[in-house]
């Protein structure tokens, strides 16, 4: 059996599971857009740009160059204030991973230039353990890397064309546990749900530069929506009417929303390169959390775990301004500052992510060691606003507060032309 999830992750996407941006996605996946704020299209230079804007390789200094980063993230313990009683207040875990990246882009052939990326552009992790919140989202998390090959074409010296193909690799963990309800005579009654699952789907990107002179570029970017099967094994449990343990196996497609990004940079001064970027993520394609089982189930684990629940979510923008500024020949510093909106609506936000609007702020620097060699650091601290939510009228879990949703992240990167 399978069925089409309109739901952008079965928990959420990333690796190791991580999400600080509007829904779950994560635009910084280099030195240079964490340290940008992810303003980091237009301005694109480095061979990050063969995932962010592959169109820009062709503006690139000629040569086989490649880049390693290895990103730092600590996501800060959510706190949630229930307004009904404090019995079911509770915090998120809070998290730390470890997250290498990779960027390559060829040489110059006959005005065409290949790039290469691995990156985890989605993604989620959301842990409690206090009784109340756990009952929903004791452990959502979706392991995804992404392989992206692009070629670009240089038209001429004003415009540069670029495509390229999206296969995304996934594997998805989720359990919730807890007292979903109570039975005269009989007291709590107990339920829980343990899935783990993998798959994989395809995909693609576009991006156009144009250089009306040496000092101006503007770019559009698009990044398919992907649709990943993923298929696993889900054991669940409960005390009502009497024990019951059921292990089955089941199918999902989960549909990935798409990105349409506007980005302009300018540099003044041949010191000083600014880059404003909007872009839309269409989360309108994540309707519902629907999960489909191979095994017919009934009773309460029916009730719990058979009904779909709504997210519909709507299509979010997100603001970005990046600077860097080239001190020395062989420093250059930048910093950048954005505003994500927030695309989950308060009748269907629950533990699972509990998102709200997103200020983010940054900080880097590259160090050119050789003229081959050059090294960029970059710190990123993004906090999302308090946020005051009652959907138990629409059949939702929360009527309280979540507060202290930050994230902090540290990216360190080698790069090297041969």
């Amino acid at each position: 059996m399978k069925k089409i999830v309109s739901v952008l992750s079965l928990a959420s996407i990333f690796v190791a599971g991580l999400a600080f941006a509007s829904g779950y996605r994560l635009p910084e996946q280099s030195v240079n857009s964490v340290s940008k704020a992810g303003a980091n299209i237009a301005s694109a230079d480095h061979p990050d740009a063969a995932y962010f804007n592959p169109a820009n390789m062709s503006w690139l200094v000629n040569g086989w160059l490649v880049e390693g980063d290895l990103q730092y993230v600590h996501l800060f313990s959510i706190d949630y204030e229930d307004s009904r009683t404090s019995d079911f207040d509770g915090s998120s875990n809070s998290e730390n991973y470890l997250l290498p990246k990779l960027f390559f882009v060829s040489p110059t052939y006959n005005n065409l230039r290949i790039g290469f990326s691995i990156t985890e552009p989605f993604g989620l992790e959301s842990c409690w353990d206090d009784p109340y919140p756990a009952t929903f989202s004791k452990k959502f998390s979706l392991e995804v890397i992404e392989f992206n090959p692009t070629v670009s074409y240089k038209i001429n010296n004003t415009f540069s064309i670029a495509g390229g193909v999206r296969f995304l690799d996934s594997s998805a963990t989720l359990y919730t546990d807890g007292i979903v309800g109570t039975y005269p005579g009989f007291g709590g009654i107990a339920a829980s749900r343990y899935m783990t699952g993998d798959g994989n789907g395809w995909g693609y990107n576009l991006a156009i530069s144009a250089k009306p002179d040496r000092n101006s570029n503007i770019s559009v970017t698009y990044r398919s929506e992907v649709d990943l099967d993923l298929s696993g094994n889900v054991s669940m449990q409960t005390n009502f009417p009497f024990p019951t343990t059921v292990s089955t196996s089941g199918e999902v497609t989960v549909v990935t929303p798409a990105v349409l990004a506007i980005s302009g940079s300018y540099t003044f001064w041949d010191k000083l390169t600014v880059d404003l970027t909007w872009d839309r993520t269409f989360w309108s394609a994540y309707e519902d959390l629907d999960f489909t089982y191979n095994t017919q189930i009934g009773g309460t684990l029916q009730n719990i775990y058979g009904v779909p629940i709504e997210k519909n979510f709507k299509d979010s923008n997100s603001y970005r301004i990046g600077f860097s500024y080239q001190t020395t020949k062989t420093i250059t510093l930048m910093a950048g500052l954005g505003y994500d909106e927030t695309p989950a609506p308060s009748d269907t936000l629950g533990f699972d992510l509990a998102d709200s609007n997103a200020v983010l702020s940054s900080l880097g620097a590259r160090y050119q060691i050789t003229s081959q060699l050059d090294l960029g650091v970059g710190m990123f601290y993004g906090a999302k606003t308090s946020r005051t939510v009652n959907n138990l009228a629409e059949g939702g879990q929360v009527a309280g507060k979540f507060t202290n949703n930050s994230a902090y992240m540290c990216s360190v990167a080698l790069t090297y032309k041969f």
